[in-house]
């Protein structure tokens, strides 16, 4: 009897550790592929297949397939690509409706914005040289810190006003505004020590862009924020996103617009064609060419051996440029093929240890170039 019950008790046992595994089974990081069709969004995007546009469809699937079922990309989030500026093929790892209506920070692609309107400034006559001093537009703020008034716009485009700004670490600059707010962004950057003389050599940091906002606002009146929707934003479509302003009433010039990742493309599709945006000149093809044209090697620059112009990153290698922000946020521009490619990824904690890296994303942006004729 005493045997019967012992087995009883451990039949309990083990059907009850059956129940709790699998009631405590951790979802899965991602939803299993099932299509790439895009859907009809009714937000200006005209739709097509990837056998259209002289994609293979066959080998497209495959890559989407392995985008969802590869263990190592599982902070992924969506993949669309746009070819002949049609978007033929989406496809999202978490819910799709979220995804596509969420707005989500890009981080530093948001720097590759800045340097699109710095060069609408340029053509309004906001700023009348990039060689220009900074003391010419921010009188004030160089009078009291005399030390920065010579570092040039140039050298803010090219990240080398030789400012110590560090990004990163938890006593890094870009944190100590996001968490401790010093009342006045610009009078806590420029009051920074200097790392190197201006020009002297490229240091990528948040702090650069953000002078270019402030100037971008004593020039126009408005927040950058306010005046890109006037002069950029409303005329390509860009409708769903939100940009931070720093509580002095700066926009972040580094960092902070919020958006999808539709959304993105547009901007990718604006330096595709030079500028121009059906029909409409919004950015001076000129200014287009410069800005994504080598400025500081990939020896100089060291980002996975890719070059950089103004505030945009140059694979020269591949023949493209893209737009990069932390976590895994890319917007891939390759001319040649007439291609658009936007990839973005959750944000990890650790991204040094488990980010979407930019190779992961390249790689898949080569097999997609593979299959285009």
């Amino acid at each position: 009897m005493e045997n019967l019950i012992l087995k009883i008790k451990l039949f309990v046992v083990i059907i009850s550790c059956i129940f709790l595994t699998s009631c405590l089974k951790e979802p899965d990081l991602k939803l299993p592929f099932t299509t790439f069709v895009p859907a009809n969004l009714n937000d200006g995007w005209e739709l097509s297949t990837p056998s259209q546009e002289g994609i293979d469809e066959t080998e497209l699937r495959e890559i989407y397939k392995f985008f969802h079922e590869s263990k190592d990309l599982w902070q992924v989030r969506s993949l669309l690509v746009f070819r002949n500026n049609k978007l033929v093929a989406e496809s999202y790892t978490k819910n799709p409706a979220e995804i596509q209506s969420e707005l989500v920070p890009i981080w530093s692609c948001t720097k590759q914005v800045t340097g699109l309107l710095a060069g609408i400034a340029i053509e309004q006559g906001f700023i009348e040289d990039i060689n220009d001093p900074i003391q010419k537009y921010l009188p004030e703020e160089t009078a009291r810190h005399s030390d920065k008034g010579t570092i040039t716009i140039k050298n803010l485009l090219m990240m080398g006003s030789g400012i110590a700004f560090e990004n990163d670490g938890f006593n890094g600059e870009s944190n100590q505004l996001l968490l401790e707010k010093p009342s006045n962004s610009l009078d806590f950057i420029l009051g920074l020590p200097f790392h190197f003389s201006s020009g002297e050599k490229f240091y990528y940091n948040d702090g650069d862009p953000h002078i270019i906002s402030a100037i971008l606002q004593r020039r126009t009146g408005k927040t950058m924020k306010d005046w890109a929707d006037e002069v950029l934003f409303s005329k390509i479509g860009f409708k769903n996103y939100e940009w931070a302003v720093y509580k002095d009433g700066i926009t972040m010039g580094a960092f902070g617009i919020s958006t999808t990742p539709r959304e993105m493309s547009r901007i990718g599709h604006l330096v595709l064609n030079k500028g121009n945006w059906n029909g409409q000149q919004i950015v001076n093809s000129a200014w287009i060419e410069e800005m994504t044209s080598v400025k500081i090697s990939s020896e100089k620059a060291n980002f996975h051996n890719n070059s950089f112009g103004y505030y945009w990153w140059v694979d020269e290698n591949r023949g493209i440029v893209f737009m990069a922000g932390h976590g895994g946020q890319h917007v891939f521009v390759k001319p040649s093929k007439n291609l658009v490619i936007v990839t973005t990824a959750d944000k990890t904690d650790d991204f040094a240890k488990f980010g979407f890296y930019l190779d992961k994303s390249s790689n898949i942006v080569d097999r997609i170039d593979r299959i285009t004729k």
